[in-house]
């Protein structure tokens, strides 16, 4: 069996293609929110995911240590959801872009659920 890395699997790109855009918009709202305000915590959250990924898919870790990963990355993913209403509340967002960020991150939960049972069946 050949060893797949994390940026190959279909749940990082996403995630990582999700913070990055994230982190663009984000560039654009009020100083205010810049350092420590919204902006801020959904920059961390939404990097969170991807990070956590690729420490959880590491090779030299036990798969209850993977799956701890793995399971950070799902609370950050919905913590990033919950950025993303207060967003669209504020008026940073428009309610069409936070429906479909937060579509991409219930796909993103989803994904990283599956992953996470897949592991603990090895």
């Amino acid at each position: 069996m050949s060893y797949i890395g994390y940026e190959d699997l279909k749940v990082y790109k996403l995630s990582r293609r999700l913070a990055i855009e994230l982190h663009k918009l984000s560039l654009e709202w009020p100083k205010t929110e810049q350092f420590g305000g919204i902006a801020d915590q959904l920059r961390r959250s939404s990097r969170s995911v991807c990070a956590n990924i690729a420490e959880g898919l590491s090779k030299n870790m036990s798969v209850a240590d993977k799956v701890k990963f793995i399971q950070i990355a799902l609370g950050s993913a919905e913590e990033s959801r919950v950025w993303l209403d207060f967003c669209g509340e504020f008026g940073y967002l428009q309610s069409m872009q936070v429906a479909q960020y937060r579509l991409d991150y219930q796909e993103v939960s989803r994904m990283l659920y599956a992953l996470q049972q897949s592991m603990r069946k090895k």
